[in-house]
């Protein structure tokens, strides 16, 4: 039987928060960063069109653990994947780079 999948979450229309982004070298993950103040987690990945995704709620321990991981996006796979997320379309990161 063929495995079925849920439909992707679809981005919000909120204006996404600043949070600046840190390019890291990984195969799946393009950009992290972290705004400790909302302790809110910000990733951008390496395949398709620049949607950014925050993760509320991620305790500065994680993020640091993420950004010194041996594979980031295994990391990511395990300990940030499975959480909440808000999804912010590409067209947005342009407000966050100004």
């Amino acid at each position: 039987m063929p495995k079925t999948y849920a439909a992707p979450q679809a981005a919000t229309d909120k204006p996404r928060p600043p949070i600046a982004l840190v390019p890291v070298t990984s195969n799946q993950v393009k950009a992290i960063g972290y705004d400790p103040a909302t302790e809110t987690l910000a990733v951008t990945f390496t395949r398709g069109p620049g949607t950014v995704y925050h993760y509320p709620g991620v305790k500065p321990e994680t993020h640091a653990n993420f950004l010194k991981a041996e594979s980031i996006g295994k990391f990511f796979g395990a300990h940030i994947k499975a959480l909440p997320f808000e999804k912010f379309s590409a067209d947005t990161e342009k407000a966050e780079a100004a």
